[in-house]
C-alpha cells in the first residue's frame, strides 16, 4: 500500500503541475469558436480506464474582455482507500489573448499552491511563494481553450506559478470520439521540461480531447461531456 500510494503521488505531483502548466501557427483561430460570448468545455478525466473526476472550463466573453472560471477535482483509489485527492479553482482575465490576472487555489494531497498575479505596464507581477515578475506585456496560461497558445514559447503555470519552456510539435490529423461522434481533429504535442501532454482540436479550432502518459507508463485523459 505504502509503494501504491507513494507512486501515485509523484506521479500525479509531477503531471498536474504541468497541465495546470518555432511551432506551426493556427490561422483560422481568430474564427474559432471562441467568438462566442460564452463558452464551456466540461470533461470527465481517466486515469488509465478508470474516472477519477472532471475538469472543467467557463468562458464569458465582453468585446476583448473575457473571464475564465477553473475547477478541477480529482480522487484516486486504491482497494477502495482514497490516496490521492486534488482540488484547483483559478480565475483569470484576459484581454484579448494576454493574461490580465490570475487568482489560483490548489490542494494537492495536503500541499497547498496560491497564485495570484495581474498585468503591471510591461510586466506581470505575480504573487506566490515570493513576489517576482515576469518581463513581457503579453503573458499566456496553459490555455488550452484557445489555440493560438500553442505559437508560443513559455506558458505560465498556474498551479506552480512557474513562466515555463515549451515544444509544441504538430503531429497530424487524428480521429477523435467526441460525445458519441467520430471527429477529424488536429492533434499537437507539447513538451516541457518534466512531462508531455496531448491536445486535438477540431477542423473548427474547438478544443475536443487532451491526453497525459506519466513516467509510470500511465494514461490520463480527458474526455469532452
Amino acid at each position: 500500500m505504502k509503494k501504491s500510494k507513494s507512486i501515485t503521488r509523484s506521479m500525479f505531483a509531477a503531471w498536474l503541475a504541468v497541465l495546470l502548466a518555432g511551432t506551426q501557427p493556427l490561422a483560422t483561430a481568430e474564427t474559432s469558436l471562441l467568438n462566442d460570448a460564452a463558452r464551456d468545455w466540461n470533461f470527465r478525466v481517466y486515469l488509465d480506464n478508470k474516472a477519477i473526476g472532471y475538469h472543467n472550463f467557463s468562458l464569458a466573453r465582453d468585446d476583448e474582455q473575457k473571464t475564465l472560471l477553473t475547477e478541477a477535482q480529482f480522487d484516486v483509489k486504491f482497494l477502495f482507500v482514497t490516496v490521492y485527492r486534488y482540488r484547483h479553482r483559478n480565475a483569470e482575465t484576459w484581454d484579448g489573448r494576454c493574461l490580465q490576472s490570475i487568482d489560483a487555489k490548489t490542494n494537492a494531497n495536503g500541499d497547498r499552491f496560491v497564485v495570484q498575479g495581474r498585468q503591471v505596464d510591461d510586466e506581470f507581477a505575480l504573487t506566490t511563494e515570493e513576489a517576482k515578475q515576469i518581463p513581457s506585456d503579453c503573458v499566456m496560461t496553459f490555455a488550452y481553450w484557445d489555440p493560438t497558445f500553442l505559437d508560443q514559447q513559455y506558458l505560465l503555470n498556474s498551479q506552480t506559478g512557474s513562466y515555463t519552456p515549451v515544444d509544441v510539435e504538430p503531429l497530424g490529423e487524428d480521429t477523435l470520439n467526441v460525445k458519441g461522434s467520430e471527429v477529424v481533429a488536429d492533434r499537437y504535442r507539447i513538451r516541457t521540461e518534466n512531462a508531455e501532454v496531448e491536445v486535438w482540436y477540431s477542423k473548427q479550432q474547438e478544443w475536443v480531447g487532451l491526453q497525459s502518459t506519466t513516467k509510470e507508463g500511465r494514461k490520463i485523459r480527458y474526455e469532452l461531456v
